[in-house]
């Protein structure tokens, strides 16, 4: 069976002890190797796969070892944890699982995940999710042909669902409510000053007694939106037809819900309704989480994104992209730690590319990975946050921490590697001469077939089982087969771009290429 025919408060405070600061796993079998002639940047990407491997580490209670979030964040949230270990998976498939799995295992009978589990602790005081666990299931479950994730994450994620219908709808508006700061994980966000972090009696079944709560929130709303869309998928690959259409139903239903109540189309941007039916508005991240689950169609997305996300004057800052606009009164200076008050965070970094490849900005957001990189590389170490005008992350924030080290990894690969899309397609991102020097990627697809891209000069090597598919010059993404097939070419670069294409035997084919462009091909001679 290929990848397309399986597609079509705290409780148990002694439970989650950990056992040991390193986990106890068997020998790394990575799915993906990189190398380079530039010292500094193979130092940095080795520390990189260190600085995860430390953060590898076993929780009581929960099955198998984990990725934490690191740094002074010594366990997983909901929010962020699912997609970390997605990320991470071509390195460890089974932490990618067991990401995925301990929240799973750990949910309660009337359906509620738990928002985090750390080392001592199950919370279930907030819901704090961003990147629906649904849909970073059901992505997981495609790649790695795992029938028993994909029907555990329905029968979990369908519960979820369920309960967040319970009790985060208490207005009856069909949108996903927040009752307190953590709900959101914007800590010490200008969004939210003056609410509570957490609900009474560390029950997210209970909003705070506070006139402005509970608040229709888009990003909560969206992730709703997101989950279902995966049920969706999740029912139909299930062979369960009836309620794959109920959940496109519900899908559009709550979609239709946060374009009517929760965007102003004066300002182009998504906001919080509080209880006095109030916009709560400030400009923030919560605008590319709506983006994340594609809520909005491609024509209000560009609105968006050329007055508000790509305006160097809000959100397209030297190193993208802040948590609070630049231009928005409550962006909070000087930058403290842990702060969605306009630091640029490791972890919106790391969800860009769900949204900017979907809307076809593959040139705008390698201009993103590219400053990432480069404030990644100049750093010492791996911490959360950074300032969006200067790239200097902030200083009292601990090292060590996972999201910073896989948006290095993921935008390695991201930039200048070869990626699989399914059974059928790769990605090849041909860079030459920018990120790295004379440097190798090589991708196992399978036990027998490997993907790989070395880097001479100004020249790239495609390569499949070592056999030359093509030489390329210029920067340029390819699309082919696995069997090399060349389908399409797309602009990358923030400029337009010359490429030549050089097939074993044959002629060379020469193309100019403008930013996001895409070219299709016939098969070349």
């Amino acid at each position: 069976m290929n990848r397309r025919e399986f597609v079509t408060g705290s409780l148990a405070a002694a439970a989650l002890l950990p056992r040991s600061s390193h986990a106890e796993a068997p020998p790394v079998d990575s799915d993906i190797s990189f190398t380079t002639s530039d010292a500094h940047y193979q130092a940095r990407y080795q520390s990189a796969l260190d600085t995860l491997a430390a953060n590898t580490v076993e929780l009581t209670g929960v099955p198998g070892p984990v990725l934490i979030e690191g740094s002074e964040y010594r366990g997983i949230w909901l929010e962020c944890a699912p997609q970390e270990g997605l990320v991470y998976s071509l390195i460890r498939r089974d932490i990618a699982r067991n990401n995925h799995m301990a929240f799973f295992k750990l949910q309660r009978e009337d359906g509620q995940i738990p928002c985090n589990m750390r080392s001592g602790a199950i919370s279930l005081s907030q819901i704090q999710m961003v990147v629906p666990i649904a849909a970073t299931a059901l992505e997981l479950a495609q790649q790695t042909q795992d029938e028993e994730l994909l029907s555990t994450a329905y029968e979990a994620c369908s519960r979820w669902d369920a309960w967040l219908r319970k009790y985060r709808d208490t207005r009856k508006t069909g949108l996903c409510e927040g009752f307190c700061t953590w709900d959101i994980g914007h800590d010490n966000s200008p969004r939210w000053a003056g609410m509570p972090n957490a609900c009474p009696d560390h029950d997210a079944r209970k909003c705070p007694p506070n006139p402005s709560l509970p608040r229709l929130c888009p990003d909560l709303s969206a992730t709703v939106y997101g989950g279902r869309m995966a049920l969706a998928s999740m029912a139909q690959t299930l062979g369960k037809g009836a309620e794959s259409a109920r959940w496109l139903e519900e899908a559009e239903s709550i979609r239709k819900a946060i374009l009517a109540r929760l965007y102003d189309s004066a300002t182009t941007c998504f906001y919080d309704l509080d209880a006095q039916n109030k916009f709560v508005r400030v400009r923030g991240d919560l605008l590319t989480r709506v983006l994340g689950e594609h809520v909005v169609d491609e024509a209000l997305f560009q609105t968006i994104y050329d007055r508000q996300i790509h305006n160097p004057k809000s959100f397209w800052a030297p190193y993208p992209l802040p948590s609070i606009a630049l231009d928005d009164p409550t962006f909070v200076r000087p930058i403290p730690r842990n702060s969605w008050g306009g630091a640029s965070q490791a972890l919106t970094a790391l969800r860009a590319p769900r949204w900017m490849e979907h809307y076809n900005k593959p040139a705008d957001l390698a201009h993103l990975m590219q400053q990432w990189i480069a404030a990644l590389l100049r750093a010492p170490d791996f911490r959360q946050q950074m300032d969006p005008m200067t790239g200097e992350f902030t200083e009292s924030g601990s090292p060590g921490y996972s999201p910073a080290a896989l948006v290095f990894l993921d935008f390695t690969w991201r930039l200048a590697g070869v990626r699989q899309l399914d059974d059928d397609y790769m990605e090849w991102n041909i860079r030459p001469g920018s990120i790295v020097s004379n440097a190798a990627f090589l991708l196992r697809l399978s036990p027998d077939l490997t993907a790989e891209i070395k880097y001479v000069g100004n020249t790239a090597e495609l390569r499949l089982n070592n056999r030359l598919v093509y030489s390329t010059t210029g920067t340029v993404r390819l699309l082919t087969t696995h069997e090399g097939v060349l389908l399409n070419l797309q602009g990358i670069s923030s400029t337009s771009s010359a490429v030549q294409l050089q097939p074993p035997h044959g002629k060379a084919h020469v193309y100019s290429i403008k930013p996001d462009q895409m070219i299709t091909l016939r098969v070349l001679d």
